[in-house]
């Protein structure tokens, strides 16, 4: 597992775990299920709920991968719990600081080197701290993580 899937674990993107599927699998037992059917209630989508998924998010999807999971509140969460202040929003070494993870350059060399930074800006560690971590935002973006704009830049 590269460095980047570790960051993707952390904040709960990429494959679901089997424990947590089957979890999902069985519905609680309670008395909002029809007995007719065994339906939670509460679980059927309405005429606004058909209407409004996007085009590319298939209710019928087994990949185990995760949607639309908020970046940034679970990193704001993370950074209230922390005992000092990170600026994660700009500094990939307080990004991986607040996830727990390694923050060396030897351990930010080998993420640049797993997303693909280009050679010129790995020569340069500010410039290469800059790359990775608008990289790293974009590639959450593309595994399903919720990016506002702002960090996409």
């Amino acid at each position: 597992m590269g460095l980047f899937d570790t960051i993707k674990a952390k904040l709960g993107l990429g494959d679901v775990s089997n424990e947590a599927q089957t979890k999902a699998a069985v519905p609680p037992a309670d008395a909002t299920h029809s007995s007719a059917e065994g339906i939670t209630l509460s679980d059927r989508p309405t005429t606004t709920d058909n209407a409004t998924i996007a085009p590319h998010n298939d209710l019928n999807q087994t990949s185990g991968t995760t949607r639309g999971v908020d970046v940034v509140a679970q990193l704001e969460a993370k950074a209230a719990q922390h005992p000092e202040a990170l600026n994660w929003r700009t500094s990939i070494v307080d990004l991986l600081k607040l996830l727990g993870l390694d923050s060396s350059m030897e351990s930010r060399r080998e993420l640049a080197t797993e997303l693909g930074c280009p050679p010129e800006q790995m020569a340069d560690s500010a410039q290469m701290n800059m790359w990775l971590h608008r990289a790293v935002m974009k590639k959450l973006a593309e595994n399903g993580g919720s990016i506002p704009p702002e960090l996409l830049h």
